[in-house]
């Protein structure tokens, strides 16, 4: 790794200096002393370009305040996330792309669920049903938009969550998956479902725990819109785009006070 490519406590204080001075991004690595030093920092630290972070560095950065983005690191180690763990705020780690059922990743899972503030984790595209299991442990909001598909029982972990959960990146959701989500007592994006099928959106029109957002639905029967005009007739809770829907489904939700 070339020296220009480490953030030292040079960089960092002339950062804190004159923050229009230093693109915080573009470093792969940081220097434990830079690291505390950017802990005073409130707000917004972009921190995207590290594709390292040793333990006493992340030790450093648990301690700031504000949205910490350290979306190109992939693999950090146990102490590190538990230090991150502590974090107070919003954390990104989107570059980690897969919580698998390995002993490592099930720790790092367990570890990232201890986080009370807002933790982004929208990089995943696999998430084992074990690792789904320790993230319900997680206090704050989960934005887990980078999934695709959700397994019927890692659905059932994630429906524990009581805070906002972010699965926007869905394209198919199973019957049996959206009977457990809507059990979930928090506000649900599913704004990557293009269709629900009739049963699917009978369980969702139950949801009580706060917003759901469907709002690129683009299929939908008769008998679906039915149901949602009949089990969730509080609209201003969901989002749903009626232009997108076929007419007779979009009249349906009209005529039950959608979009008034």
């Amino acid at each position: 790794m070339s020296e220009e490519n480490v953030l030292t406590k040079e960089i960092a204080e002339q950062f804190l200096t004159d923050e229009d001075s230093v693109d915080l991004g573009e470093f792969t690595a940081i220097e434990d002393d830079a690291a505390e030093s950017l802990n005073k920092r409130e707000g917004f630290l972009d921190l995207d370009g590290l594709t390292c972070l040793s333990d006493a560095a992340a030790k450093s950065l648990s301690k700031h305040e504000g949205t910490l983005s350290l979306s190109e690191l992939t693999s950090p180690s146990d102490a590190a996330a538990e230090s991150l763990s502590k974090h107070e705020g919003t954390l990104r780690l989107s570059g980690l792309t897969s919580l698998s059922d390995g002993p490592g990743h099930i720790a790092l899972a367990e570890s990232l669920s201890k986080h009370e503030g807002t933790l982004d984790l929208g990089g995943l595209t696999e998430l084992s049903d074990a690792a789904a299991e320790s993230l319900s442990k997680h206090a704050g909001q989960l934005y887990l938009w980078g999934l695709t598909e959700l397994s019927d029982t890692a659905a059932e972990s994630l429906s524990k969550c009581e805070c906002y959960l972010d699965l926007g990146g869905l394209t198919e959701l199973s019957d049996a998956a959206a009977e457990i989500l809507s059990t979930q007592k928090g506000e649900i994006t599913l704004s990557g479902l293009t269709s629900l099928s009739d049963a699917a959106a009978e369980s969702l029109g139950k949801h009580e725990g706060g917003f759901l957002d469907l709002s690129n639905l683009t299929e939908l029967s008769d008998t679906a819109a039915r149901s949602l005009a009949k089990t969730r007739p509080n609209f201003e809770r969901w989002s749903i785009n009626l232009d997108n829907l076929p007419a007779s489904a979009a009249q349906i939700l009209r005529d039950a006070g959608h979009g008034e």
